[in-house]
């Protein structure tokens, strides 16, 4: 009964639409020598649905394509043919894993007007945060920036005063080498390095006998008594 009615409700639909397309639109379009007429007609595709014996696919047999023994195409099924396609739509409908799957999607990907709004609140509430954490290291450095800036130069001018030192020592130890060894020595030479490292020997003894001393003064408070005047 169902089929025989969907079979005539398609038969009125193709006649309609062959009617249609019988139709010509006639358009009128104005140009410089004068009017020109043309026709447009529309003829579609026929459906080619059979209803009296539509396809349906046998779950059961290995032949069947298994895309075709999905809910899927289930749907597609009932969607085209009707009761005539032997579907439950009660089979149709998501299970309550899959509502809930959906909910929790949209959710996610289209949640409400109130949740967008506490979203960008939160948002403007976390980029005031960092603009006044950045704004309040700013201020922060330029505060300490006059001390750096003093400890930068003050850096700066005991670097020169050791690179100063270190040079004025350089040239006393070339001096000495060209004494003990009667001529210009090459700084890299292997003589060279050797006499330094025996200058270098030599001060470290003097340091440490020197701090050997001042340790014995200090524990024997020994202080040197002034020259007696001659009376």
């Amino acid at each position: 009964m169902a089929a025989s009615m969907l079979c005539r409700r398609t038969s009125v639909l193709c006649r309609s639409l062959k009617g249609i397309s019988s139709l010509k639109t006639v358009i009128l379009s104005n140009s410089q020598t004068g009017t020109l007429m043309q026709t447009a007609s529309y003829n579609p595709k026929p459906l080619k649905l059979n209803l009296r014996d539509p396809y349906i696919p046998d779950k059961d047999s290995e032949k069947t394509p298994e895309w075709q023994k999905t809910a899927k195409y289930d749907r597609k099924l009932f969607g085209r043919y009707g009761s005539a396609s032997g579907i439950d739509p009660a089979s149709l409908w998501p299970s309550h894993e899959q509502l809930d799957q959906i909910i929790e999607e949209e959710k996610e990907w289209h949640p409400t007007l109130e949740v967008l709004l506490a979203n960008i609140e939160a948002k403007e509430k976390e980029e005031t945060e960092k603009r006044l954490a950045k704004e309040k290291l700013i201020a922060d450095n330029m505060a300490k920036m006059p001390k750096m800036i003093a400890d930068w130069r003050r850096e700066k001018r005991e670097a020169k005063r050791k690179l100063k030192e270190e040079k004025a020592e350089r040239e006393k130890i070339l001096v000495e080498a060209r004494e003990r060894f009667g001529y210009a020595i090459d700084p890299r030479s292997p003589k060279f390095l050797e006499m330094v490292k025996e200058i270098e020997k030599e001060r470290r003894k003097q340091q440490k006998l020197l701090k050997r001393r001042q340790k014995l003064q200090e524990a024997t408070g020994a202080v040197t008594p002034p020259a007696a005047s001659s009376s």
